[in-house]
């Protein structure tokens, strides 16, 4: 006796799964489009000299970006035709560059899973 309703508890429970996945799900919401965005500062639009001037130098085995700011170096991202980019990044402690292999921080912050369904 105890097999059988064990079977219909099984049947009963299939059954009502089925049901909440046959149901439709809600249409996904509409999404507005996104707003402009804010013009720049006055003081930096009004200058062209604080806007980064870039230089783009193709070499054989590879693409040099030099990225200047008020005539100034202030990094360099290297593209060899094979490999991954790297970046030369000015202030280093000597006044020099150092070399990146991203511009990610290095910050991570750290997750937690709080509940899992």
């Amino acid at each position: 006796m105890r097999h059988a309703s064990l079977t219909v508890f099984a049947a009963f429970a299939l059954s009502a799964a089925m049901t909440a996945l046959a149901q439709k799900a809600p249409p996904p919401p509409k999404l507005e489009p996104l707003p402009e965005p804010p013009p720049p500062a006055p003081e930096i639009a009004a200058d062209p000299e604080l806007q980064p001037q870039v230089t783009i130098v193709y070499r054989e085995n590879e693409t040099i970006e030099e990225f200047r700011v008020n005539g100034r170096l202030t990094m360099v991202k290297v593209t060899p035709r094979h490999g991954r980019p790297y970046y030369l990044v000015a202030g280093g402690p000597d006044g020099g560059f150092v070399r990146r292999d991203s511009l990610d921080s290095g910050l991570k912050v750290p997750l937690w899973v709080l509940f899992e369904f």
